[in-house]
């Protein structure tokens, strides 16, 4: 499984207003248009960023869905998330 995918639609969520904005009205159809693995799309979709970031995604990158508030996804439930996944030591 690559997150290749995940960390882009992170990515594009942070920078691009537009996309950011089609992701929070229809993330469904909005996810379409990215080579998403079912266990990372159904992931994203419930906002789920600590299996995604045990998935390998990067958890800065993970940080703007909630800087943009999609996906189910704020700043204080990132970070209630996030603190339950596994740290990764993979430096």
């Amino acid at each position: 499984m690559s997150v290749y995918a995940v960390n882009l639609v992170a990515r594009r969520t942070l920078r691009d207003p537009d996309f950011a904005r089609r992701l929070g009205d229809d993330p469904a159809l909005a996810l379409e248009q990215f080579d998403l693995e079912e266990e990372e799309r159904d992931a994203l979709l419930a906002g789920d960023v600590a299996a995604l970031y045990a998935m390998g995604a990067h958890e800065y990158l993970l940080m703007g869905l909630a800087r943009r508030e999609v996906l189910g996804l704020d700043l204080p439930t990132y970070s209630d998330r996030i603190r339950t996944a596994e740290p990764r030591l993979d430096y």
